[in-house]
């Protein structure tokens, strides 16, 4: 099969899994957005693709760029300005090619974004990341009108929503291992959640699902997706909001395990038993 048909065959594919809720790949949306996958991990020379897919009614414009986050030990994500970069990010954003970096799609076009590597030589072992934002950018309004008969004027304020997903780039042969401590239900708000320490050791991020499992029963009381630990960082609290019907499900003896997604392998990356009160 030539490349030719090969790309409209995986556009094609992709976007079929997206609307029929497959996995993989997963997908984040964001307004009328749609873009899968949802992280990139590139562990050669070879580049990927991400699609995107406008599933709105219009057509709308998107710009594409790439941002530095770094995680917080509460798990959030916090803006790196490239003035602030140190010496691994900002290699990162030197050697992420991507293209294109602007497009227009009408109602459920899809559209491919290109991303390679470009490595500098002597390009040191390690983990290095990205974050590509995917921003749509709102029609031009007319300015803002003045009414002397009221004495004022008016605003029209639009939204301006984006995706954003993480691009990694692993050089050399990079080992992690993770373990889960202190599982225990808590308040937030006016719900519930379940909290965690969840560490990290090694030369890169882990990645996976969480699973809750009570004795007797085979399908998890509880799951939840991507859930990561970046390379900066050691460890982090993961608080996973749960209702009080899931709340009360997982009360007594568990098994909570962290599991690698199906991509990339599935294979049991840490595991704590415990009793939730």
């Amino acid at each position: 099969m030539t490349m030719a048909l090969r790309r409209p065959l995986r556009i094609a594919a992709a976007i079929l899994a997206l609307c029929a809720g497959l996995a993989p790949p997963p997908a984040s949306a964001a307004g009328d957005l749609l873009v899968a996958p949802t992280r990139v991990v590139l562990d050669g020379a070879r580049g990927t693709e991400v699609i995107l897919n406008n599933i709105g009614t219009k057509p709308a414009t998107y710009r594409i760029s790439l941002e530095l986050r770094r995680m917080k030990e509460d798990g959030q994500l916090e803006d790196i300005a490239p003035e602030s970069a140190d010496a691994r990010e900002a290699a990162a954003l030197q050697m992420v090619t991507y293209a294109p970096r602007r497009v227009t799609l009408a109602p459920n076009q899809p559209q491919s974004i290109r991303i390679g590597i470009r490595a500098p030589e002597g390009l040191a072992d390690g983990e290095y990341r990205v974050h590509m934002l995917f921003r749509a950018i709102p029609d031009a309004l007319p300015a803002a009108e003045t009414d002397p008969a009221k004495g004022g004027f008016s605003i029209a304020l639009t939204p301006i929503y984006g995706v954003t997903i993480p691009v990694i780039v692993r050089q050399g042969s990079l080992q992690a291992t993770a373990a889960l401590a202190d599982p225990k239900l808590v308040a937030v708000g006016a719900g519930k959640a379940l909290a965690f320490t969840l560490t990290r050791a090694g030369d890169r991020s882990v990645y996976g699902a969480i699973r809750v499992l009570k004795p007797g029963q085979a399908e998890p009381v509880f799951a939840a997706r991507g859930v990561a630990v970046y390379a900066e960082i050691g460890q982090r609290t993961v608080t996973l909001p749960v209702s009080e019907t899931v709340a009360a499900n997982m009360l007594g003896p568990v098994t909570i395990q962290y599991v690698e997604e199906n991509d990339s392998g599935g294979r049991l990356l840490a595991e704590v038993k415990g009793v939730l009160r």
